[in-house]
């Protein structure tokens, strides 16, 4: 039997040496992706404990701007109010599965909503967004992909526009 794991460990060794080198260089996330932000806003969530909800929402494309293909490749965003520094909300996306981001390539358009938001039952959801006591929210954006780490990417302020979609 230690003949057999003498000889088999350098095969073993081999392997993983080129499984590693197949993964080429780590790319940085904030040279190597762009963020393309097609829009944000206050969308329209419907009656909520029969009150409307709106909650801040932010839409946009990734593009790779990298030379490797980003497998796994993910977008974080933590909502804020502009006047706070806790988070008010998240949400998660997978940009891109297993297959990858290649590239030069871009995604589709990504849309991330947080699950918290205004609620009012006097006023239409347009007059919700002038109330005077309604606070704009901005939303910072991370992204990763693999077993990188999370990079921030940037920060956006949340329009105050009414979204149906």
């Amino acid at each position: 039997m230690p003949r057999d794991r003498a000889r088999l460990c350098p095969l073993l060794i081999f392997t993983l040496a080129l499984i590693s080198a197949g993964c080429g260089p780590t790319v940085d996330l904030t040279k190597g992706i762009e963020i393309q932000v097609v829009g944000t806003g206050w969308f329209d969530a419907g009656i909520v404990n029969g009150q409307n909800k709106l909650v801040p929402t932010i839409m946009f494309r990734v593009k790779n701007l990298s030379r490797q293909k980003l497998p796994t490749l993910q977008v974080n965003a933590l909502f804020r109010r502009v006047n706070e520094q806790d988070e008010w909300g998240s949400g998660f996306v997978t940009a891109a599965g297993s297959e990858g981001l290649p590239p030069g390539g871009t995604t589709d358009t990504l849309t991330i909503r947080s699950p918290l938001g205004y609620t009012g039952s006097d006023q239409s959801r347009q007059e919700m967004l002038h109330n005077s006591h309604f606070v704009d929210a901005k939303v910072q954006l991370f992204a990763k992909y693999a077993s990188t780490q999370w990079v921030r990417m940037g920060e956006y302020a949340i329009e105050r526009q009414l979204l149906t979609k």
